[in-house]
């Protein structure tokens, strides 16, 4: 591992170089990150994995459970570490995106309600101080401060609903609202149709997932409603458009600048 350059970041303490990256394409610069969890049982095997040519994979920086942040890729480059993803119509998050690899080996094979494991907290304020001075340096706004789940909900779930995105917020780092209330009564499931599934749809597209509104809570909507659940209103993960997932969407989007 070529560990010479002087990281982008101050954050940094050092530069492991990946050889997994290309050219940003139709991004002079990156205007969102996108926060990821390792999901391999080891930190050192997940950096292994990540500057393995064969993997084609890699992230721009990568946080060790004490702290420590190590740079992968150089900001100006593509990392490969959004995959096949949407968010707000754009599909190349890669070329969009700063991508964070926060070492926890993430949910079991059958995700549990002991799972993941917490993020430590020297590891949860080194972030923090990451995203901050990546933020401040590229302008980024705090919407586009993303999960790997919230872009690519079919396919991922980190970095899981664990991840203190309130902290972040409270540091001001993201956007966030408190979640609603979660009370009894009614909620959209799957197999349900009409025009309120549609409205749900299209508040979704709104605030960026990539929703179809067909007026059906088909399998997609439903795994779609879980990765905002896990990100907004992680006390319940269940897929269902509860009262309380409906109004903490709305208060999102309330709660969006307006020149989203």
């Amino acid at each position: 591992m070529d560990r010479g350059r002087v990281p982008d970041s101050p954050v940094a303490g050092e530069f492991i170089a990946s050889p997994n990256h290309g050219e940003r394409r139709g991004f002079g610069r990156p205007d969102c990150m996108i926060v990821h969890y390792t999901g391999m049982p080891t930190g050192a095997a997940a950096l292994a994995w990540l500057c393995d040519p064969a993997s084609e994979l890699s992230s721009h920086y990568f946080v060790w459970e004490d702290g420590r942040v190590a740079q992968l890729v150089a900001e100006d480059r593509r990392a490969w570490h959004a995959g096949h993803s949407l968010w707000k119509g754009e599909s190349d998050l890669n070329s969009a995106s700063i991508g964070i690899e926060i070492v926890n080996p993430g949910h079991g094979p059958s995700p549990g309600a002991d799972d993941p494991p917490p993020f430590p907290a020297v590891q949860i304020d080194a972030v923090i101080a990451l995203l901050r001075d990546i933020g401040a340096r590229h302008d980024i706004a705090p919407e586009r401060v993303l999960a790997h789940s919230d872009i690519a909900p079919t396919r991922k779930i980190d970095p899981g609903e664990k991840f203190p995105w309130e902290t972040l917020w409270r540091a001001g780092i993201g956007h966030w609202t408190p979640p609603a209330p979660i009370i009894d009564g009614a909620a959209y499931g799957r197999g349900q149709e009409g025009p309120p599934v549609r409205a749900l749809q299209a508040l979704l597209a709104l605030y960026g997932y990539g929703v179809e509104l067909t007026g059906v809570y088909d399998k997609q909507t439903q795994t779609i409603v879980a990765a905002f659940q896990r990100h907004f209103r992680p006390e319940r993960v269940d897929g269902l458009a509860d009262a309380s997932t409906i109004a903490t969407l709305r208060a999102l989007i309330d709660g969006l600048p307006s020149r989203v």
